[in-house]
């Protein structure tokens, strides 16, 4: 499998200990472990990798036949045991180690070279249009959109690691109940009242072994649901989309083809009434420089199921003309009668545009109106929408805060080699001037910074990854008046 060469900041150095968070078992356990009593605290991982996998690509030709007949979706229900240190399927995830390799012995990485076949398409293969015939073509009007007053920069205190969330030693035990042992991203939205859903990007099983998402079963997305609402320990999941026995599905199928499409990757969800949403974005390739990918299009999936299958809408994407579009990268947010579009070109390079859509057209691009200028207006698509934020942003997230009345938003900034949030009146803005919350200084090889929408005024939650130890981690910051 092809996955990503680079981190998204700088190179390998060495991993800084974490403040790991407690479980949800009574009593708590002590500072300094997991949920489980074994447990060692964890810690990212060092220089040195225990496994050190190289990718060799080589071209293959052929006939790309466009988007593939996806086999029946299969999905399962289990039973998980009240306890969280209790494996619920030790014939799959407690298998033995193999042998240390000659290297290992000797202190040094396991090498292993793995050829990677690179696709050459003919013809390139175009974006999907199947299924049933196209919404009907809408033309809403150019309406004023003037920004509101520039607020001043956010005040952030205190920041420390909660929990966490996924791997080995995660509050959530997702090796031993869902075999996901390795992945990143953590995008939530809330899913229904009292619940909360956790999308994460490509994901890896048995044979894990970082840096980055490598190993074996791989599966390019996968999805969580929570209800504890108390989020001083971690969110700790209730389930995941299974597809058998403790083991997390993957919820938008992807081709698996490096320079067709390698993977599809979650970007935001969000709910409106009983349907989920998912902006995504289909990945042609990886490249080897740090934050840059090529993508095929940004798209939108929906659930009518509650996030068990997955449709992706064959008509509501954005194309990536000459790697250069907008709206690749997209952060969707519904509030009052409109859905709120916040995108970026492919790579984490690019500034954020701004669209938006009635709630009863999402899946409708005819139906969008594109801030320009100071109006809303349909006149010159995705391409006339003028940046609210100049870039870099990678990893883009967004929230409207009902408490405070006011608009959050969290990326990756390279520049500033850090996770920054901002803050506006107005979804376009004027957005304040960005304050960082996590730096590479603490977290090398840091991307993400997801916030979860049971923040509070004064309790920011969010998630982030490291490409070093390739999992998902809850953060707090305390936002200061």
């Amino acid at each position: 499998m092809a996955m990503r060469l680079l981190a998204a900041v700088g190179t390998l150095v060495i991993g800084v200990s974490v403040v790991p968070g407690v479980g949800h078992a009574d009593p708590a356990p002590a500072p300094g472990i997991g949920p489980c009593a074994t447990d060692p605290v964890p810690t990212h991982v060092s220089l040195v990798p225990k496994t050190l996998e190289v990718p060799v690509p080589y071209p293959v030709v052929t006939v790309d036949p466009g988007p593939s007949v996806s086999a029946p979706v299969k999905r399962t229900t289990m039973t998980l045991p009240t306890n969280p240190c209790t494996n619920p399927c030790p014939d799959l995830t407690d298998t033995p180690a193999p042998p240390p390799s000659l290297l290992e012995r000797l202190g040094l990485p396991d090498v292993l070279v793995s050829p990677k076949p690179f696709y050459f398409a003919l013809p390139p293969g175009p974006s999907p249009h199947t299924g049933p015939p196209p919404p009907a073509q809408q033309h809403p009007p150019t309406e004023p959109g003037p920004q509101s007053t520039v607020r001043a920069a956010p005040r952030i205190g205190e920041v420390r690691e909660v929990a966490k969330e996924t791997g080995a030693n995660s509050v959530n035990r997702t090796d031993k109940r869902w075999q996901v042992y390795g992945t990143d991203l953590g995008i939530s939205w809330e899913s229904a009242p009292g619940e909360v859903a956790m999308a994460f990007g490509d994901t890896v099983g048995v044979g894990f072994h970082p840096p980055g998402g490598m190993g074996q079963d791989w599966r390019s997305n996968v999805l969580a649901f929570s209800r504890n609402h108390d989020l001083s320990h971690g969110a700790i999941f209730d389930r995941m989309v299974t597809d058998d026995r403790c083991h997390a599905a993957e919820v938008l199928d992807s081709r698996k083809k490096d320079n067709i499409e390698i993977t599809t990757i979650p970007t935001s969800g969000f709910a409106v009434g009983s349907r989920q949403y998912l902006s995504y974005m289909s990945i042609r390739t990886w490249n080897s420089a740090p934050g840059t990918f090529f993508t095929n299009y940004g798209g939108i999936a929906y659930s009518d199921d509650h996030g068990r299958t997955w449709t992706k809408d064959p008509y509501a994407h954005w194309d990536d003309i000459f790697g250069l579009a907008n709206f690749q990268v997209a952060a969707m947010v519904p509030q009052g009668d409109y859905v709120y579009m916040f995108g970026t070109p492919n790579t984490r390079l690019g500034s954020v545009g701004l669209a938006r859509v009635r709630k009863s057209q999402v899946l409708n691009t005819s139906a969008y109106q594109y801030w320009h200028e100071g109006s809303w207006t349909p006149v010159g698509g995705s391409a006339s929408a003028t940046p609210i934020v100049q870039g870099p942003a990678g990893e883009l997230s967004v929230r409207y805060d009902a408490a405070r009345n006011l608009w959050q938003m969290s990326y990756l900034d390279t520049t500033k080699a850090a996770i920054v949030l901002r803050e506006a009146n107005s979804p376009q803005g004027v957005w304040s001037e960005s304050t960082p919350t996590v730096s590479v200084s603490r977290y090398p090889e840091l991307y993400g910074g997801f916030i979860h929408p049971w923040s509070t005024g004064s309790d920011l939650y969010f998630t982030i990854s490291t490409w070093s130890d390739y999992n998902v981690y809850l953060m707090h910051a305390q936002l200061e008046d």
